[in-house]
């Protein structure tokens, strides 16, 4: 999943990020560019959201635009359901032109059009959402498409990097997460394990999840996958209040919503500004912003969602990889993986594996 260049270069875009606050680069854009969805997942309800919006591709190529996106940023396209925006291959035709780093996601419901899609356009990575096997994703995701994701699934895994999405939630389970752990074996492609939480613009309301003897209940087969094992192992220890890390990821990670806003986190309802009243270097290098991810980015840790948490247990892992976690703290500051603020990540994956 992740190569030797690649942590080589995010140290280098951290770096950059924490010494030159009003001029950091994005790592990662994410564009959710349209509510427009056809599924009627239980776990988001962005299809319920009336007036539908759109950014359009005018307000795409003026974001491109700004300092902080540069040819190493991946801008994912996503939505609702990204296939489904009116401009879809206007926009796509512009990404494979002009920036070509960019991914597409898809719960591939119209799959004949994704399939299309992906073979004209060429994204550099394709993100399927699979929540389970067919029965639990009819009741999950509330349409029979679990056959049409197969169906992209077998047409694109050689084509393209592909990845199966699995959301652990309140509605699925572990033996779900196994099925789709064989499901990508199987097929021979990658699979990206992320955890329920609540984020505002799905509209999600459900609490967090909760399981006795979480750990135990991982499937073996998780470590035949890459990147994976100490995310959802992890969960147990930060829902239970034991974990504490700071929150890096808002200094090089950004979203933005179909409305133009632009938020701090996909987490917290804390707006750091709208691309219609603004550039999107105001909105993430201004004054106002670097005080805001100052802020939370020390005191945050209120979230355990794959998009923001997977970057800081890398982060920190790595630096343990190079130094002792006291001299550690004496930059980052103070963190802890369990109860025992002593214990380091090694150990404690050692402790539990």
């Amino acid at each position: 999943m992740y190569k030797a260049k690649d942590y080589v270069l995010n140290g280098l875009l951290y770096l950059n990020n924490v010494a030159r606050p009003h001029h950091k680069w994005l790592s990662q854009l994410m564009i959710y560019s349209t509510t427009l969805c056809q599924s009627k997942c239980k776990h988001c309800n962005i299809w319920q959201k009336r007036p539908v919006e759109h950014l359009s591709l005018d307000d795409i190529q003026w974001m491109m635009q700004s300092r902080c996106v540069t040819q190493r940023t991946t801008v994912g396209l996503e939505g609702g359901e990204f296939i489904l925006h009116p401009q879809a291959d206007e926009i796509m035709a512009w990404f494979q032109e002009n920036h070509p780093n960019y991914t597409l996601l898809s719960n591939c419901l119209a799959f004949r059009r994704v399939i299309d899609a992906v073979r004209r356009y060429q994204p550099c990575h394709l993100y399927v959402s699979l929540d389970g096997g067919r029965e639990t994703y009819q009741r999950m995701r509330g349409r029979d498409g679990y056959d049409r994701v197969i169906e992209v699934v077998e047409a694109l895994k050689g084509e393209v990097p592909l990845s199966l999405m699995f959301c652990l939630s309140p509605w699925n389970t572990f033996d779900d997460m196994a099925n789709v752990i064989d499901v990508a074996k199987h097929y021979g492609v990658d699979v990206r394990i992320g955890i329920y939480g609540t984020m505002a613009f799905f509209d999600t309301t459900s609490g967090l999840l909760a399981a006795s003897d979480f750990v135990t209940q991982i499937p073996q087969s998780i470590h035949d996958t890459q990147e994976n094992y100490d995310f959802v192992a992890l969960y147990d220890e930060w829902r239970n209040g034991h974990l504490r890390l700071r929150c890096q990821s808002i200094m090089s990670s950004l979203v933005v919503h179909s409305n133009g806003d632009v938020p701090l986190c996909q987490n917290l309802d804390v707006m750091l500004g709208n691309i219609h009243e603004q550039s999107l270097d105001e909105i993430f290098n201004g004054a106002s912003a670097c005080q805001t991810q100052c802020h939370y980015s020390h005191h945050c840790n209120d979230c355990w969602i794959n998009f923001h948490r997977k970057y800081d247990i890398i982060l920190v892992r790595n630096f343990e990889r190079l130094l002792p976690k006291w001299l550690i703290e004496k930059f980052y500051g103070p963190y802890q993986w369990t109860a025992d603020p002593k214990q380091t990540y090694r150990r404690h994956l050692k402790a539990i594996l």
